[in-house]
């Protein structure tokens, strides 16, 4: 459904992303692990449309990648960016409601009840403005408003930032039940640990290049994963 071939994007003279190429096929979720400044949010903001690539191709469902963000969300590649960056003073409902802003169908009422079904804390909080929600709940509700624009497939830039252990659990199982609904998952994340029990297949970024990739369970016990990324010292 995805498909990243030899994408190179630059900051200035700063070469952030280096012929990388990786994929994500229909159900699947894939995970991007590396540390700070391995270029996972580059990686995400260039996907969303947001930064530009030097070179290289982009392929969703088949054609290439719109190149402004609203034209790659309304292809149906919705992101969901680090630290949430939700509208502050808006309330949880009209920042759901935001969410669908691009669709001109009749679901959209649907959608909503769906969505406080998934998260049934935002049923409580429909009326509070979302910048005053804790951390988990601001979370639940950037995926939920990812989800009102009935995306074809799902960026997620470090969910579990910031957020206390229970919170990450109840996110990771969200994700896991989104995926188990038929929507596909990019997911870059810092708690590799997680990250690479969510997915099905992941890649291994380092200054802005792939290193290791392979299935998910292969990953998390390699070695030289596990040293470098789950705090192995064996």
């Amino acid at each position: 459904m995805l498909s990243l071939r030899g994408l190179n994007v630059h900051y200035g003279k700063i070469h952030a992303l280096r012929d990388l190429s990786l994929s994500v096929g229909e159900g699947e979720a894939v995970s991007v692990v590396g540390a700070n400044g391995a270029g996972k949010s580059t990686l995400m903001w260039t996907l969303a449309g947001v930064l530009r690539p030097t070179s290289g191709e982009i392929l969703f469902a088949g054609a290439p990648l719109p190149s402004r963000p609203h034209e790659v969300v309304r292809s149906g590649l919705a992101l969901v960016p680090e630290r949430r960056r939700l509208f502050a003073e808006l309330s949880v409902e009209e920042n759901l409601t935001m969410g669908g802003y691009l669709r001109r169908d009749a679901g959209l009422g649907e959608d909503r009840e769906r969505m406080l079904e998934l998260f049934p804390i935002l049923r409580q909080r429909l009326a509070q403005t979302a910048g005053t929600l804790s951390g988990g709940e601001q979370q639940m509700l950037a995926i939920a408003r990812a989800l009102m624009g009935r995306p074809r497939m799902l960026l997620l830039d470090e969910p579990t930032l910031g957020l206390a252990p229970l919170m990450v659990d109840q996110v990771m199982e969200t994700l896991d039940s989104v995926r188990r609904g038929g929507t596909p998952l990019l997911l870059v994340e810092q708690n590799a640990q997680r990250a690479l029990e969510l997915a099905d297949r992941a890649y291994v970024l380092e200054t802005g290049s792939v290193v290791r990739e392979g299935p998910a369970r292969d990953l998390l016990d390699d070695p030289v994963v596990r040293r470098a990324y789950l705090g192995d010292l064996a």
